[in-house]
């Protein structure tokens, strides 16, 4: 399928097609040697850096046409690419292409009592659909990563990335090609037509095994009510710091200030921040202060309404709400239970930092909240996988089955057993 604008108007017959190309692909993947994969990536990175121009002019067109819809900053943030971002993709596809190869991995061997010898192995899933939205750079990552584990993949990005995301894939293709591998590896969905997401969630006749959202609630709502194949979810991340009575001021400070203000728009951005009550009168004031002087609103409880007479009283709605803006929730605290509590009713289980001293808080913390990533003296913006070493990520999986946390080069793979034998049969 060529990475042109489909004309077709049957989509499901051009969607259909896609699903069979990526079967061929992933099949052709499975058995390539880790040196091809290397290859592949090793050269779409330098495609990447040969061609920057040409993806610069591309996000150029989808910047402007977002901007004149009159799209979020947030939104405008996520979509945007320079020099400095195209850097960082590309040393993201160069630090997937030296990882260990997982695909044929041996996770665990034992011996029986019959002499039979058993291996788990690792193996690809085999096909991954991706639907994203607006960040260009999901569009490496994804393919990369699917690259590395062995895996074909279909990415499905909104219609305000495409021009973006089809010049990526095609740096993807050159290495895919170089190496000797089918550009059916890496196929992007070249329509922007809704309808082509549809039948991504059917399935494509069987040849999608697994799909994986990555975007707003509206778009993760769907893809979990509609999918008939399994879905790696990436829900929101409305996402919590406490601030423990037993804090270091400095850290509190440094930490708040950037896990929610470094990048609003980002998926670990801090959106509540509880304080326990012993520290309000020494700790909430300067945090409060530092976040205001970057242009942060503050929305809070009485307690901090009468220490900033600009914060906005928070609603209920507010503790429910991912801002991915320069807002944020705060709230006093009686002790390290009410804000577990709190946590754990508001949470989307993405990602929450504890700033503390006290060891005894800090695993308690840990033990007690069920959050994909917890942090600790540390900005949730490191909620990422090239921050985890993992290269990239195809997404943070909030779920509890197969994958959780940032989805890397093993949560793209599943396993299987080898059993050897010497002729044993069973009694």
């Amino acid at each position: 399928m060529s990475l042109a604008d489909a004309t077709t108007t049957d989509i499901p017959a051009m969607m259909a097609e896609l699903g069979r190309n990526a079967r061929k692909g992933a099949n052709a993947l499975k058995i390539a040697t880790p040196d091809q994969k290397r290859t592949a990536l090793l050269t779409a990175a330098g495609a990447l850096n040969a061609h920057r121009k040409k993806i610069l002019a591309a996000n150029a067109l989808d910047m402007d046409a977002a901007e004149k819809k009159g799209i979020s900053k947030a939104f405008l943030d996520r979509l945007l690419l320079t020099d400095a971002r195209i850097d960082g993709i590309i040393e993201a596809v160069k630090t997937i292409a030296e990882l260990p190869d997982p695909v044929g991995a041996v996770t665990s061997e034992w011996d029986r009592p019959n002499g039979l010898h058993i291996e788990r192995v690792r193996t690809p899933l085999g096909v991954i659909g991706v639907i994203f939205e607006s960040r260009p750079n999901v569009t490496a990552d994804a393919g990369a990563l699917c690259i590395k584990s062995g895996n074909a993949v279909i990415l499905r990005g909104g219609s305000d990335s495409f021009h973006s995301s089809r010049a990526i894939v095609e740096c993807l293709l050159d290495g895919l090609h170089l190496a000797g591998l089918p550009v059916e590896c890496v196929q992007l969905v070249p329509t922007t037509d809704r309808a082509a997401v549809g039948e991504m969630l059917k399935g494509l006749e069987g040849n999608i095994d697994v799909i994986v959202p990555r975007g707003g609630k509206t778009l993760v709502a769907r893809v979990q009510a509609e999918a008939r194949v399994p879905v790696f979810a990436h829900l929101e991340g409305l996402v919590h710091v406490y601030i423990d009575r037993s804090a270091d001021l400095e850290k509190a400070v440094s930490v708040t200030l950037n896990a929610k203000m470094r990048r609003t728009g980002i998926c670990g951005a801090a959106e509540t921040l509880l304080v326990h009550k012993d520290v309000a009168a020494t700790h909430l004031q300067p945090i409060i202060e530092a976040l205001v002087a970057k242009g942060c609103e503050i929305r809070g409880d009485e307690t901090v309404q009468s220490m900033l007479s600009g914060a906005k009283p928070a609603t209920e709605q507010d503790w429910k709400t991912e801002y991915e803006d320069a807002i944020i929730s705060v709230k006093v605290v009686d002790s390290i239970e009410v804000a577990i509590a709190h946590i754990e009713h508001y949470s989307s289980h993405h990602t929450e930092a504890i700033i503390a001293e006290d060891p005894a808080a800090v695993e308690k913390f840990f033990n007690e909240i069920d959050s994909a990533i917890l942090m600790h003296n540390a900005s949730t913006q490191f909620a990422d996988g090239g921050e985890f070493g993992f290269g990239g990520e195809i997404g943070i999986a909030t779920g509890k089955m197969h994958a959780r946390g940032p989805v890397g080069v093993e949560q793209l793979t599943s396993f299987k057993y080898r059993v050897r034998g010497n002729g044993q049969t069973r009694p």
